[in-house]
């Protein structure tokens, strides 16, 4: 059985202080906390202290009025130990629990206030399985378990969620705290689930290459602990995200200023504000700067104007004169195309997304308007769905995309 030390112990103490001797010497704690009645307080310095072969550097105690009442017992270490753990700096995974001497109801409190601490749980009882210990004159069997270990099957659907939800950084956050608490053979599964949470968290905030490292390193972590088996949908997941880490490639190394990849990624991150997020007023102003960013791509690869340092005379004629005296910014001089002049500029050239744009103006006119006017925009109205669907199946159009080379972010299903 493990014999690893404790970092943190909590111990019942009732009516063997030799079963409680045992344990803290064998698990030789830096911090330990006494549960235990007022009236067996005394037996701390008379019969624990003594015997103790290495003493803790900080110990505490709580103390229980009633011990055979659970209402007593839960409120009386309800919150005093979480704070007591707080002030000891105690992580999520380095607590142990000892229920050996604990009456059923203090046992019921001590597991319920230890759980989001603890990552064993010890006893020393009369059972016939464990490792045999004497404790007085009596034989007892050291048994040690992590309740964490099953528990983090229903936890990880949870949290899988809120992952599914978009909640990525909370996601990334609880995987790790399950990492905590579980024994040590699963922690790299939940180690690379947390990366991967972390890897989309950057990705929503256009942060490519932190993103790209993330999900590189827990595809690789995943695969390997789907060769021993796992949830039934991790191979999906495994395929959208071996999909996300090409994509992620591909805007990464690409070395040039105007990046088609960026716009197609835009484009999928106002779909899913708009769809998962159901928040239309949030994906409009994505979803304009992924019609420019198509825009400007266009402009770049076959003209070579940059809309943020235009040269006059590389504008189509008709364009030239209010590009002169309506685009000049004059905090460093350049000429800069608003979106409406790009799609202006690119008709001028023959370009069949500018001329598309002309096309489709009178449907775009009110779609637009309603971004101007919403609350993310310059106005008041907030935006709805439907104007947001109908600027999204134009903007298809006018970039000439289809849905399917869009990245799309996997569902966990764990």
């Amino acid at each position: 059985m493990s014999t690893a030390s404790a970092k943190a112990l909590f111990i019942a103490l009732v009516d063997s202080p030799a079963a409680a001797v045992c344990a803290i010497n064998r698990l030789t704690p830096e911090f330990l906390c006494f549960f235990l009645p007022d009236s067996r307080k005394p037996i701390i310095e008379s019969e624990v202290q003594p015997h103790i072969t290495q003493m803790p550097k900080r110990w505490d105690w709580v103390l229980v009025p009633d011990p055979h009442s659970f209402p007593s017992s839960y409120q009386a270490v309800t919150p005093s130990f979480p704070e007591l753990l707080q002030a000891w700096h105690i992580q999520p995974g380095e607590l142990v629990v000892d229920f050996s001497d604990a009456t059923p109801a203090m046992a019921a409190a001590m597991a319920l206030v230890s759980r989001p601490f603890s990552s064993r749980v010890v006893q020393l009882g009369p059972t016939v399985e464990g490792e045999p210990i004497t404790v007085g004159n009596q034989t007892r069997r050291w048994q040690e378990g992590n309740l964490w270990n099953e528990e983090a099957l229903q936890v990880r659907r949870e949290v899988a969620d809120a992952f599914n939800q978009g909640a990525y950084r909370n996601a990334a956050q609880r995987f790790r705290r399950i990492e905590s608490l579980i024994s040590g053979g699963q922690k790299p599964f939940y180690h690379a689930l947390a990366d991967l949470a972390d890897g989309y968290d950057a990705w929503e905030k256009f942060q490519y290459r932190p993103a790209w490292d993330k999900l590189k390193t827990a595809l690789k972590a995943i695969e390997l602990a789907s060769v021993w088996g796992g949830p039934p949908g991790l191979p999906a997941t495994l395929a959208t995200v071996k999909a996300n880490v090409r994509f992620l490639e591909s805007v990464v190394l690409d070395a040039s200023e105007v990046k088609l990849a960026v716009a197609h990624d835009l484009l999928a991150h106002a779909k899913r504000r708009a769809e998962r997020d159901h928040d239309p007023e949030a994906a409009m102003p994505i979803l304009l700067r992924a019609l420019e960013a198509y825009a400007q791509h266009q402009l770049w690869k076959h003209y070579r104007i940059k809309t943020w340092d235009v040269r006059i005379d590389q504008l189509p004629q008709a364009l030239r004169e209010p590009c002169r005296t309506c685009f000049l910014d004059d905090v460093d001089g350049r000429y800069k195309l608003p979106l409406y002049a790009q799609f202006r500029a690119l008709a001028g050239l023959g370009d069949r997304m500018g001329q598309t744009f002309l096309a489709e103006w009178a449907k775009m006119k009110p779609l637009l308007d309603a971004a101007q006017q919403g609350v993310l925009g310059h106005g008041f109205q907030p935006v709805k769905a439907e104007r947001f669907s109908q600027l999204y199946t134009i903007v298809l159009k006018l970039a000439n995309v289809h849905e399917t080379i869009l990245p799309v972010f996997p569902r966990l299903s764990l």
